[in-house]
């Protein structure tokens, strides 16, 4: 029996503390995966793992990190146990390009990867793999070299991409009800309507949106999201399933590509 085509799917992960504390973003994902089919693996491109060149991890099973500093005790003690697939780290090397991605047995699965998953699939049963971005390229070359990543969607493997397309820690407004700064909600906009109406082009070259200098810092948290753009293709359906602001800061957006219904 062949696989379903799976989706394509970016999450904003907002902070790490959603993994030990359900939220309303947390209660959307769960709506959201009820109406996905189950994927034989997952390939995660989280913003946690920002490397020099390109790694694909070939741990089985890989270790859960706790990248993070200063947090409670009960946050270090989650571990999502899920396995790793060689199988889908080779097919990744063999579409991206031997060459171009190396191996990686010391990294596992960040919080960009394993604070989502424990909501979508908290079974932790189904094969995980992760990508690194490169941080050497640039939003183009990094779409452009996601495009290849297209036919691990018919093999029933979930590409998921972790991150937020707002991601200033520097301004988080820790009092209840503070609105974002102007900046952020502009940016946030800018890549809704751009996404929507398939502009890559426009998220490639996010830097010329307004408010990208206060919205995207560094660029880690937003190049997720592009990965997944990359494999879009024209009988998908685009659609923005969550979306909000958090701690004024961090944009919770969501985006799901899908097969349009018959």
């Amino acid at each position: 029996m062949n696989a379903p085509r799976m989706p394509a799917l970016f999450v904003g992960h907002g902070s790490p503390m959603q993994a030990i504390e359900p939220n309303a973003y947390t209660a959307q994902w769960l709506e959201l995966v009820a109406q996905l089919p189950r994927p034989r693996a997952i390939l995660s491109i989280s913003a946690h793992w920002y490397t020099r060149g390109t790694g694909v991890t070939m741990a089985d099973p890989p270790p859960t990190i706790h990248d993070f500093y200063g947090f409670p005790a009960a946050l270090y003690a989650c571990q999502y146990p899920a396995p790793g697939s060689r199988t889908l780290a080779a097919r990744v090397r063999e579409l991206m390009g031997p060459d171009r991605v190396r191996e990686d047995t010391g990294w596992g699965l960040d919080h960009g990867t394993w604070s989502v998953l424990r909501y979508l699939y908290p079974a932790a049963d189904i094969p995980v793999v992760q990508l690194s971005i490169d941080g050497t390229l640039g939003g183009a070359e990094l779409y452009q070299q996601a495009r290849a990543l297209a036919p691990l969607r018919e093999a029933g493997v979930l590409v998921l991409g972790s991150g937020n397309v707002v991601h200033n820690l520097r301004a988080l407004q820790r009092q209840p009800g503070a609105a974002p700064p102007a900046p952020a909600l502009a940016f946030n906009a800018a890549v809704r309507k751009a996404v929507l109406s398939g502009d890559h082009a426009t998220l490639m070259d996010y830097a010329a949106l307004p408010g990208a200098e206060f919205s995207v810092p560094t660029p880690e948290h937003y190049l997720p999201l592009l990965f997944v753009l990359a494999i879009q293709d024209a009988a998908d359906e685009c659609s923005i399933p969550v979306d909000g602001m958090e701690m004024g800061s961090l944009s919770m957006m969501c985006v799901l590509l899908r097969a349009a219904a018959n």
